[in-house]
């Protein structure tokens, strides 16, 4: 029998398919219009690492077709009560609304967030995270602002024990590692350097005592700027590249072959995230007051997130810690030795053996680029602030709140939210507990990025209404 420090090793690894820490979906699911040979050939990629995606399973299944259909049975009594007498179409509807899935553009009847194959096997993908809706609108690319992993995989083994299903790692894991404590955000980034320390630096599998792990939310942010960014994640220490992608499949059925093997599809997946770009606002704008907006936020804010336009520029510009002063707990999870083994493993060099630019000890975070930030609430990296008008505002950020639907806050620029004055730890159902985002619990402080306070409410109101046009 296996030791349970070997179960929950190995349970790691399910969990890290929810992250890639760098695009709204076009109507063609491959996001870009190509011309001539060469932009045809890009375009082949485009749409192969598309179905990468959505059709390839990497990693184990976590649970079959039926498991799935039979999770209301262990829902809260009324929303159990109306699932039964609900069609099978109405019941698919109401578990995608209850655990944050939404349909896949091009196959509806699909979440996006799982590969699910002819077998009825239920693949966890990158989309869990970096796929989800634009107020109420799926878009492959854009956050996953609503996924509930925590609750469907709590009542994914319910469901098992009542079908008689043996569990998955996800399903045993999940019992002491926090696969996220707010609705929409993931835990996910530090168990990369946790399963690393279970590879040598060529990724043969060696046996290595568990390492003590950090637990902390992220927001996962939107694909469609992961074209401008010469590196990833929010403190910007890994290099870009196809084979920093394939981090996340290091399950132990994934010897050293499969990843050189399956290194053509995540080019082709690399090809995918380049190539998306972020939605066009559809609502009203004031042009005038954008313009103005635009202005204020070139002489106040552009040095660190760059101009946009014609002229566009992004200067990839890291902000130490001590400047900036948000949640410092996802800079400090990452230990330099983790990122030092990374900079020397197989994944960050997918060149020249020293053409590589790993920063093993940066000293904050990267501030993002802001195409389409409009439509990738809510802000800061660990998901705290709910609007764009909070961020300008930070006196006004609330302290604890929940989002009330899926609909956007054109006046905020955000979520519609309704702000509490504490999680209720007595609602029974653990759904909507999690729906609520207190600010208070370790790693998820709304404070820092206070430079909007320098500017006037009438300059906030033009820089809010500017950034509506990215």
């Amino acid at each position: 029998m296996r030791s349970i420090h070997s179960i929950l090793r190995a349970s790691l690894i399910s969990i890290l398919c929810l992250v890639v820490d760098t695009a709204a979906a076009v109507a063609d699911p491959t996001g870009i219009e190509t011309s001539g040979d060469a932009e045809h050939q890009n375009s082949n990629a485009v749409d192969r690492g598309y179905r990468v995606l959505t059709e390839k399973a990497v990693l184990s299944s976590d649970f079959t077709q039926d498991v799935f259909d039979n999770l209301w049975q262990c829902w809260p009594k009324e929303l159990r009560d109306k699932a039964k007498t609900a069609s099978e179409d109405d019941r698919r509807i109401m578990a995608f609304a209850r655990y944050g899935l939404t349909p896949r553009p091009d196959a509806p009847e699909k979440p996006l967030q799982y590969v699910v194959d002819a077998d009825g096997n239920w693949t966890m993908n990158c989309f869990s995270c970096h796929g989800g809706s634009i107020y109420g609108k799926p878009h492959a690319g854009a956050p996953n602002n609503r996924f509930a992993l925590q609750t469907l995989t709590e009542e994914i083994r319910r469901t098992k024990f009542k079908l008689g299903k043996s569990f998955s790692r996800m399903d045993v894991g999940s019992l002491v590692i926090p696969l996220g404590t707010t609705n929409g955000t993931t835990n996910a980034v530090v168990f990369g350097m946790g399963l690393m320390s279970q590879r040598d630096e060529d990724l043969n599998i060696v046996a290595s005592a568990p390492r003590k792990f950090v637990h902390h939310d992220m927001d996962a942010p939107a694909w469609w700027n992961f074209h401008k960014k010469p590196n990833i994640y929010i403190d910007g220490f890994a290099q870009k590249g196809h084979r920093g992608l394939m981090q996340f499949m290091m399950i132990p059925e994934n010897g050293r072959d499969f990843f050189i093997n399956h290194e053509d599809d995540f080019r082709d997946v690399y090809a995918y995230i380049s190539s998306l770009r972020p939605p066009k606002y559809q609502g009203t704008l004031n042009t005038v007051m954008a313009e103005q907006g635009r202005v204020v936020f070139e002489q106040n804010c552009a040095e660190c997130h760059g101009t946009y336009g014609d002229a566009a520029s992004y200067p990839n510009r890291r902000i130490p810690i001590k400047d900036i002063g948000t949640d410092p707990v996802r800079l400090t999870a990452l230990e330099v030795e983790g990122r030092q083994k990374y900079a020397r493993s197989w994944f960050a060099h997918a060149k020249e053996k020293d053409a590589q630019t790993t920063v093993v000890d940066p000293d904050g975070y990267v501030a993002p680029a802001l195409d389409g930030i409009w439509a990738s609430a809510p802000y800061l990296h660990n998901g705290s602030v709910p609007t764009l008008w909070h961020l300008l505002n930070p006196t006004e950020r609330p302290q604890v709140w929940r989002p009330l639907n899926e609909e956007f806050d054109a006046e905020k620029v955000g979520l519609t939210i309704k702000v509490e004055p504490k999680v209720p730890f007595t609602e029974l159902d653990a759904a909507i507990r999690r729906s609520y985002f207190d600010t208070s619990r370790f790693g998820k402080s709304n404070a820092g990025h206070e430079y909007p306070m320098e500017l006037t409410d009438t300059q906030r109101r033009a820089v809010l209404e500017y950034l509506k046009t990215l």
